[in-house]
């Protein structure tokens, strides 16, 4: 297809995104399709504001905004009352939006006195899951939304802009924990110092592979963290989050992990089936590499080698593995809760 005709379709394909994402976002109907601002006191609801998606870590660390423009999708949950109050962010993982994120989390978290604005990054992308294939939606692109719905949050009149979390599930963990890298913080130019003020990586996906970055002392931020896992995760492992909790911990940033005892991946989804996911693309426990965020080289944690050419593709190779377990648990998902919403009410306390 010649470029000028090609640039005419991805406009148009762009055009009806922003207009079905405004079509189906019913709430402040005088509002634009993306908002830069919640307009006056905006109620609970569904609102669709502007993300970017970037390709890369890459393009993300140097603060790149070439990627497609699209209208996120956020769905808002105030507590009652007209005071300020803290919020946090919920960030699915690879199987998209579910019941949890919309009904059971918001009403753990509004009952502690805290907003939810509830993530979904896929929907208006649509791409249903990314769990057999996640070039579908590139990582860098949950970090970009995150941060778009953190500039967006700030702007509400009952929001408290120096006291919103980010809570990540899986994939979403992986986004998270990205969200307290200090250089990526920087290349977002965000306004008036406005950054996560905690941030909890929930069965995160980003303690290995080329999720894992290496830790040294100004890679991650201060703001305080809680790790919630499962230690009978088989999808995203307990040991490699331990290791790297204890790491970033180790290079200054307050780290807390709470282990739920038998709990498998996707502990808090409403289906207690125990289901094996046999085409679920993983990376293993054991992957050796992590990423330097500075020159965005690969790293053998265990050799402290560069890994480049060849020797990159095999061990990248060796990481991947098919087949994983999910499985519902209320009482699982009852202690992450408590745990969560203690950490945040303490460390988002006034």
């Amino acid at each position: 297809m010649p470029a000028p005709c090609a640039a005419l379709v991805r406009t148009a394909v762009a055009l009806l995104a922003l207009a079905v994402a405004a079509w189906n976002a019913p709430v402040l109907a005088q509002a634009p399709p993306m908002l830069a601002a919640f307009q006056g006191d905006a109620p609970s609801g569904r609102y669709a504001f502007a993300s970017f998606t970037p390709k890369t870590l890459a393009e993300l660390a140097r603060g790149s905004a070439d990627g497609p423009v699209v209208a996120v999708v956020g769905h808002l949950f105030l507590p009652s009352g007209d005071a300020k109050v803290p919020a946090v962010v919920l960030v699915h993982g690879s199987g998209g939006i579910y019941d949890a994120l919309l009904d059971y989390w918001p009403k753990q978290f509004n009952a502690a006195g805290i907003a939810v604005f509830a993530l979904d990054m896929f929907g208006p992308r649509g791409v249903a899951s990314t769990a057999d294939d996640q070039s579908l939606v590139p990582f860098a692109a949950d970090v970009a939304d995150v941060f778009a719905a953190l500039r967006l949050l700030a702007t509400h009149p009952r929001i408290d802009a120096q006291r919103i979390a980010a809570m990540g599930f899986s994939r979403g963990g992986t986004a998270v924990l990205r969200a307290g890298v200090e250089k990526i913080i920087a290349a977002q130019k965000l306004p008036d110092g406005l950054r996560y003020a905690a941030l909890v990586p929930t069965y995160a996906g980003g303690c290995s592979g080329v999720f894992r970055l290496r830790v040294k002392p100004g890679v991650f931020a201060p703001a305080p963290m809680l790790f919630i896992h499962g230690d009978a995760d088989d999808y995203t492992p307990i040991g490699p989050c331990q290791d790297y909790a204890e790491r970033i911990g180790k290079a200054g940033t307050p780290v807390r992990f709470t282990v739920i005892a038998g709990a498998h991946h996707k502990f808090d989804a409403d289906d207690p089936r125990r289901h094996y996911l046999r085409s679920a693309v993983r990376t293993k426990g054991d992957c050796p590499i992590e990423i330097d965020i500075d020159t965005l080289h690969a790293f053998d944690r265990g050799t402290g080698a560069q890994l480049t050419g060849a020797a990159y593709q095999d061990t990248l190779r060796n990481c991947r593995a098919l087949g994983a377990t999910v499985e519902g648990s209320r009482e699982a998902r009852a202690k992450a809760a408590q745990s969560a919403v203690a950490f945040l009410r303490e460390v988002l306390a006034r």
